[in-house]
């Protein structure tokens, strides 16, 4: 009981979208903002997201779970029916819902972020502090990777 009222809480104040078409402009708009590219969060039939712009709290969720091979990266990982996370400017700390499979374990996702100052690399953390980083292209949509790939050029 007391779970369900600190979730409660935790979404007081947010700002809600509903409906597939909506949710996924939302979290494309919200990736955008925090510095993320497109790809990172490749979520399916969207029902629900939120916002607490105060304390940053945000949570999307699906139908149902899903789960998407990272083919620049090899990786396979699972999404919830509801992912949650903590935001800032380049971060998302505090994840729930996302999962990475490594070596015939799901290892649960804690935190993602892009600490270059260039953008170069994605770093994911899992729940003891070991993580992983890839380049950040290998989640970037083809639109972003061609953008991003004229203005190193430039």
């Amino acid at each position: 009981m007391a779970s369900i009222q600190s979730r409660r809480n935790e979404r007081e104040g947010a700002e809600i979208v509903y409906g597939s078409e909506a949710c996924y402009r939302s979290s494309i708009m919200l990736l955008a903002e925090l510095g993320f590219p497109k790809g990172v969060l490749p979520l399916q039939d969207l029902e629900e997201c939120g916002r607490v712009r105060e304390t940053g709290f945000i949570w999307m969720k699906q139908k149902t779970p899903f789960e998407h091979f990272f083919l620049a990266t090899n990786t396979r990982v699972s999404y919830a029916i509801e992912v949650t996370a903590y935001i800032e400017k380049f971060k998302m700390k505090k994840m729930t819902g996302v999962k990475s499979k490594q070596m015939m374990l799901w290892v649960p996702i804690t935190e993602m972020s892009i600490d270059d100052p260039s953008g170069k690399k994605i770093y994911f953390k899992t729940p003891l502090g070991i993580g992983r980083s890839f380049p950040v292209t290998a989640f970037m949509t083809e639109e972003e990777k061609h953008k991003y790939l004229e203005e190193m050029q430039a």
